[in-house]
């Protein structure tokens, strides 16, 4: 027993500092688990549970986006299964950041992979709203609902509202389909088209609408769905 402990001694440190003068570049998926579980398991050799969430759950992003009770069933403390599910919600909002920060204006040949980012971690349908000015300038950018965009009448007085109080040039919807099917649906279609009417009635074009499932999303305007609607 005293063997075992001494060859685990400083174990913990050698891996800080592993990451510390290297990043996570040389690090296997279980030994990433094992250096995050340090900070919510303090006192336990945290290596066999990181092997066997991966032995379990197959990836590292398998377990991040795993459903906190998936992650209880497995062993995990509630405390542990928390910091585990903040990882990929980290990330969007550290995107999100970066994003806003570092490029306000916008290529909207690129607003695809923009709104993709906007959708890390979500599990629930989501509509969300980005408002540029006549420079394609981001004005605003966040989540005006949750539920399915075909139910657009819910949120057309909002759209037109946020639009307007950012006297708002241009818009892009984007919303998720979390069974990951992103074929969009004739609904999806109806409801681009009642939404770029009502943002018009504000001065307000609809640049495009961007379903995402996954990692992969469908433009509206890329894919000359609706017609001629995005068409300049």
């Amino acid at each position: 027993m005293q063997n075992d402990k001494n060859i685990h001694s400083g174990h913990r440190d050698r891996m800080r500092a592993r990451f510390l003068k290297k990043g996570l570049d040389d690090f296997n998926d279980h030994e990433i688990l094992e250096l995050l579980l340090y900070y919510c398991i303090p006192r336990r050799n945290t290596n066999p549970i990181a092997h066997e969430l991966i032995h379990t759950f197959k990836f590292i992003s398998a377990v991040f986006d795993a459903p906190l009770k998936a992650l209880t069933d497995f062993g995990l403390s509630e405390n542990s299964a928390v910091l585990i599910k903040l990882i990929p919600q980290l990330v969007r909002v550290y995107l999100d950041d970066k994003q806003e920060r570092s490029q306000n204006r916008v290529n909207i040949e690129r607003v695809g992979n923009l709104m993709k980012d906007k959708f890390i971690g979500r599990k629930v349908e989501t509509v969300i709203l980005l408002l540029l000015d006549v420079g394609y300038n981001i004005l605003f950018c966040g989540v005006v609902g949750e539920g399915s965009v075909s139910s657009c009448d819910v949120y057309i007085k909002k759209l037109v509202e946020i639009a307007a109080s950012y006297n708002a040039s241009y818009a892009v919807v984007g919303h998720n389909h979390p069974s990951g099917i992103i074929a969009p649906s004739d609904s999806d279609v109806y409801c681009t088209e009642v939404i770029a009417n009502a943002l018009s009635t504000v001065g307000v074009r609809l640049l495009d609408h961007v379903i995402v499932s996954d990692n992969d999303f469908v433009s509206f305007r890329q894919s000359n769905l609706c017609g001629d609607l995005f068409k300049v």
